[in-house]
């Protein structure tokens, strides 16, 4: 698939780009940007995964807060299907509503109903205006007033609201060499990481100013500073796109991607914590809170069965008690196909199973994927 890697066609005056699954994001990032468009998705992988596959599982990332999702931005697929025909819904067309979006089946769906060979994506234009404040907050309470305050002062231009909490950065500090702006990390529990991008930059500097000012008045935010040079911004981005990889130096990791109710987002790390004291690991929490996404990695010096014990089924039963989701943006994969009841009726199962049997009755696309075999 790597081979695969053509764009077929840009439209600057649409912002359509049509390329083939291969590419690599950030490659086509690269490509549409010399037309001021960018892709409106971001991820830390994005040196090295293939859109195709990124459509596949229907990530999410760092820009879905602004921009949405890959099922509102991909306007049409080049797939093929398990008996070798190619199906062609290619559209590049913003607006088509002529029978069923056949298209929205494939993506997320792993590999599992076809293997999609082209992409037509929208892109937006690229922001010449960019800015990331860095906050420190007392409690997780006040990372959601921080949010809230946020969306309010900056509903326009505000593109990313990420949490760190100090276990997280601990981590970073600790494994990878990288330091916080605000030190020592240990004086606030939350830290957000929050990005506007707009197209006028005394216009969003004044306003994200004033929204700081306010956070703090509020007692919101305790501390924090305001970046817009690009080294800077750089290397707060290495923060927080850094966590998953210095966690793995502290042996083995056992990680959760879940969707949660504001109101309990955090609350899982926290019973988690709880959960495993006595053991020898490590819990942390950080994620995408603008939309509702936490990524929870538990660290043990080696894989210990007893920890997995304590976290598998308990942790997707807990989401399940909450109204969650067990997979937020990184799919289901083998790992998770036996708890996709957690989230899914029994009804929606059986119909997820009847989708792929249409599709690949042989079972020879990704098999022993998403879905426990039919019994």
């Amino acid at each position: 698939m790597e081979l695969m890697n053509r764009v077929v066609h840009l439209n600057p005056s649409s912002g359509v780009v049509v390329c083939e699954a291969g590419c690599i994001l950030e490659a086509l990032e690269n490509r549409i940007g010399s037309e001021g468009l960018m892709v409106p998705l971001d991820l830390g992988a994005r040196g090295s995964c293939h859109i195709g596959g990124n459509v596949a599982t229907n990530a999410g990332g760092l820009r879905l807060m602004r921009y949405g999702g890959l099922h509102g931005n991909v306007l049409g697929l080049e797939v093929v299907l398990a008996n070798g025909s190619v199906v062609d819904c290619l559209s590049t067309l913003r607006k088509d509503n002529v029978g069923y979006d056949v298209k929205q089946l494939f993506i997320g769906s792993e590999g599992t109903l076809g293997v999609i060979t082209k992409v037509a994506l929208q892109c937006v234009a690229r922001s010449s205006s960019v800015n990331l404040a860095f906050l420190g907050c007392v409690s997780f309470e006040f990372v959601y007033k921080t949010l809230r305050l946020a969306r309010n002062m900056l509903g326009e231009i505000i593109s990313a609201f990420e949490m760190m909490d100090c276990e997280s950065l601990k981590t970073v500090q600790r494994n990878l060499k990288l330091r916080s702006p605000i030190e020592p990390i240990t004086r606030f529990p939350f830290y957000v990481l929050m990005e506007t991008s707009g197209s006028n930059q005394k216009h969003d500097e004044e306003k994200i100013s004033a929204f700081v000012e306010s956070a703090m008045e509020d007692g919101c935010v305790g501390d924090g500073g305001l970046y817009s040079q690009t080294a800077q911004m750089r290397s707060l981005w290495e923060l927080r796109e850094g966590i998953p990889a210095a966690a793995l130096k502290d042996g083995y990791v056992f990680k959760y991607d879940l969707s949660l109710p504001p109101e309990s987002l955090y609350d899982i790390v926290c019973d988690l914590r709880s959960r495993l004291d006595g053991a020898d690991s490590l819990v942390k929490g950080f994620g995408h809170i603008g939309d509702g996404n936490i990524h929870i990695i538990v660290s043990t010096p080696n894989y210990d069965p007893e920890v997995h014990a304590l976290l598998e089924p308990y942790v997707f039963e807990w989401v399940s008690r909450n109204k969650g989701s067990i997979s937020a943006e990184h799919g289901v994969g083998q790992l998770k196909r036996n708890y996709v009841h957690f989230c899914r009726s029994n009804e929606t199962i059986q119909l997820m199973q009847g989708i792929k049997m249409h599709f690949d009755p042989r079972g020879i696309l990704n098999p022993y994927k998403v879905l426990s075999p039919a019994k």
